[in-house]
């Protein structure tokens, strides 16, 4: 299935039923008065996050989706019926805006979680409510009024807990198809991923967690160069970064140095929050060196970096080393969580507090 995260759609919302001018006519009741019912209101477009979706895709197809229509009232006080809504199914991650003003309406991030994104039109009122001791036969009706019409920009970020990052050829496919059950595509050349990859690492019964591939970047990626500035924005979901450098490059003009500094520079331009996520250093391709050579070189580059924070040497040919890099991914992301929950309780706000009531026998 083609990777597409980002559509264009138009949703139209339900008009709402005319209210009906009716006067009741029955044998031996003269003058029964109005009886005008109320009209149906629209049928209102809702979005839906579905988790078995991956992609916009669908969207690329039907882009104009329309609700019913409210029916119009009738006598004896019949309301008119409503129209149906619509649920349109996305994937988790959708983030939406109105294409016009730019202005955020929501975002879908649970499985069956429902975001209204056009009203639809109320019912319109009948003759009955304009009766007055007054006035004992209104002609009066109010018509149902419009529904909501959008146009919407669609963005999926994809949820996932780790993001892997680093220069074509890193070795972030491989790694993923090594820990998780995803099968991109490895080749041994530049671009081989050409869209996002999601895989989930299972550490045992209980716990797993979420791992995406995105393409490999290259100097001038934020400003639009190669595929990179397409998914950068799908890091920013992560919890966990995991940064892969090649200890043996092909070119031997490669500067693994540079390229972790360029990368960072990247993140930097496209957004500073990247950079504040836990990011750690996997150097991939070990299989390629002697053990003890792998290890001194991962150590100079550290060294060379200034790097302070968790680094590890892999080789997903041989997994030496994934295994063990994936624990500690883990390890760390149920710390990460648990962080978080205790930020959200303490930004929440607190309980009202009511003075307690003095006993009364």
């Amino acid at each position: 299935m083609k990777f597409v995260d980002e559509a264009l759609i138009s949703v139209i919302a339900g008009k709402g039923g005319n209210g009906s001018a009716s006067f009741r006519r029955e044998k031996f009741i003269p003058f029964g008065g109005p009886d005008g019912g109320d009209g149906g209101r629209g049928g209102s477009v809702f979005l839906e996050g579905c988790s078995g979706l991956n992609t916009l895709v669908d969207f690329r197809h039907v882009r104009k989706y329309k609700a019913q229509n409210g029916k119009g009232g009738s006598g004896a006080n019949k309301t008119g019926k409503s129209g149906e809504d619509i649920v349109i199914r996305v994937p988790l991650g959708t983030v939406i805006t109105e294409n016009e003003t730019g202005e955020r309406i929501g975002e879908v991030t649970d499985h069956g979680q429902r975001v209204l994104v056009a009203q639809g039109g109320r019912g319109g009122l009948g003759n009955v409510h304009f009766k007055s001791s007054t006035n004992r036969s209104p002609r009066r009706t109010v018509p149902g009024s419009a529904g909501d019409e959008r146009e919407l920009h669609l963005e999926l970020k994809v949820l996932a807990d780790v993001g892997l990052l680093g220069f074509p050829n890193a070795g972030k496919s491989t790694l993923i198809s090594a820990v998780s059950a995803a099968r991109p595509k490895v080749a041994d050349y530049p671009f081989t991923t050409l869209y996002p990859n999601l895989g989930v690492v299972r550490i045992d019964v209980e716990r797993s967690f979420v791992i995406a591939d995105i393409p490999g970047l290259i100097e001038g990626a934020a400003e639009g160069a190669g595929l990179g500035i397409q998914f950068l924005k799908h890091l920013q979901r992560t919890r966990l970064l995991l940064h892969l450098v090649d200890l043996a490059p092909l070119a031997p003009e490669v500067q693994p140095v540079d390229q972790v500094r360029q990368l960072e520079l990247e993140m930097q331009k496209f957004d500073s929050g990247l950079m504040e996520k836990p990011r750690w250093l996997v150097f991939s391709k070990a299989d390629l060196l002697p053990v003890e050579e792998a290890q001194q070189r991962a150590e100079d580059l550290v060294t060379e970096l200034g790097w302070d924070k968790p680094w590890v040497v892999i080789s997903s040919v041989t997994h030496s080393g994934t295994e063990d890099l994936m624990q500690r991914v883990s390890a760390e992301l149920e710390l990460l969580v648990d962080e978080e929950t205790v930020a959200a309780f303490e930004l929440a706000p607190a309980a009202a507090e009511f003075p307690e009531k003095p006993f009364e026998p």
